[in-house]
Parts: C-alpha cells; sequence; structure tokens
C-alpha cells in the first residue's frame, strides 16, 4: 500500500523580503566596520547613531546587533550601547589556534587554485598597504589588510570556509587597531610579500607558514599587551 502524501504547498506564502533584506544590509554593513577596524577597543557605539548613521530605524540595527552579540563580535557596555567584548589571553590564544588551522587551510587551497587576475588584485592591495604605512594611515591599512586576506581565502574555492574564517576575524580585528606602535603593519607586511611569493609560485607550504608568521606576530604583540 502506497504511502499518503500530503501536499503542504498551500501552508505557506511569498511575502516582500524588503525588511529581511534591509536587516541583512545593516548587519553587513555593521559586519565591515568591525572587521575593517572602524569600532576599536573601548570604543562605544549606540544603536541610535548606528540607526542615524545607515538611515534606517533602529529595528533593523537591533536586530543586527543581536547577531553580531551571538557571534561574540560585540557585547551590551549598557542597555543601548555596545562594545568590542574584553580580549584575555586564554581568548587569545584559542583565537590564534583556530585561525591557524582554518586560514592555513584556505591559503593551501588557494596557492593550488588562485588565477593571474585574483593575483594581480592581491598585488595591488599588497602595494595600497605599503602607501597606507608609509603614509601613517591607520585605518587604510586595516581595510587593506582585510582585503588582502579575505581576496586570498576567496580564491580557496570555498565559500563555508570563508565564511567561518569571518566569524573569527569578528572577534579579533578590533584588536588589530593595538598594533600600530609595536611597527607589527611594516612587519606584517613583510609576511605578507612572503605569502604572496608562496601564491604566486603556487607553493602551499609557503604561503601557509607566511600566513601562520603572519598570525603569531600579531598575536604575540597583543599577548604582550595583554599580560
Amino acid at each position: 500500500m502506497a504511502e499518503a502524501t500530503t501536499d503542504v504547498r498551500g501552508d505557506f506564502s511569498v511575502t516582500p523580503l524588503v525588511r529581511d533584506t534591509l536587516q541583512e544590509r545593516v548587519y553587513r554593513q555593521v559586519s565591515d566596520l568591525i572587521l575593517d577596524g572602524e569600532i576599536a577597543p573601548g570604543q562605544v557605539v549606540t544603536i541610535q547613531s548606528l540607526a542615524d548613521a545607515f538611515g534606517v530605524s533602529t529595528m533593523p540595527v537591533r536586530e543586527a546587533l543581536k547577531r553580531l552579540t551571538a557571534a561574540s563580535a560585540l557585547t551590551f557596555v549598557t542597555g543601548r550601547a555596545m562594545g568590542v567584548p574584553r580580549l584575555d589571553r586564554d581568548r587569545l590564544m584559542d583565537l590564534r589556534n583556530v585561525r591557524v588551522e582554518l586560514e592555513g587551510t584556505a591559503v593551501r587551497w588557494a596557492a593550488e587554485r588562485i588565477d593571474d587576475a585574483t593575483l594581480e588584485e592581491v598585488r595591488r592591495i599588497f602595494v595600497a598597504m605599503d602607501v597606507a604605512i608609509a603614509a601613517g594611515d591607520v585605518k587604510g591599512f586595516l581595510r587593506g589588510n582585510r582585503a588582502y586576506h579575505f581576496t586570498i581565502y576567496r580564491a580557496s574555492g570555498s565559500p563555508v570556509l570563508v565564511g567561518v574564517i569571518e566569524t573569527l576575524w569578528l572577534q579579533i580585528s578590533p584588536y588589530f587597531n593595538l598594533l600600530r606602535s609595536s611597527g607589527n603593519y611594516v612587519s606584517s607586511n613583510v609576511r605578507h610579500r612572503t605569502l604572496l611569493r608562496g601564491l604566486t609560485d603556487h607553493d602551499p607550504e609557503t604561503a601557509a607558514r607566511a600566513l601562520t608568521d603572519d598570525i603569531d606576530g600579531a598575536f604575540d604583540v597583543l599577548r604582550g599587551l595583554l599580560a
């Protein structure tokens, strides 16, 4: 006897996606602020200030901030204000270890698959970071640093892996603001050059070692600051 089936199509309704799309756009914009180092440790942002900046009501901002709180990217400072969660040494070490594994994998895959056009884009971003360092342009360097890494990670061909890496960067990237006075930006771009060479030569291990050195360079400075 054949099993009875139920047609459930009538239980679904099609509704406009304008609101959901707006919430997603706001989430993306706030995430970009965090990933680009625009929200630094100790800086407080309010729901209303973000709503005003984006030209939206507070509702989509609240929803975006809920998602970012769940991802440990932001935390409530007061009822209406948020900031970057405090980073202790244990959490820093945990982030370092996971980043080395996941970002190292992305870099290895990218070294095997990267094409000439993407390599040229990585070179362009590398030069722009050097210019930002020379000009003392912290925000320009941080934006370039993110673009450099994620252009490479996307070349891995794994959107899932890139998405997971982004959740790690949401937690650590605000602290890259603290690296400027250490000279880390200069040494980081030296490692970026080695990483670029590994990619150009399609050498996964050279690229992955340079990536690990880059992560560890920032880790060592931040660990000292958190002592």
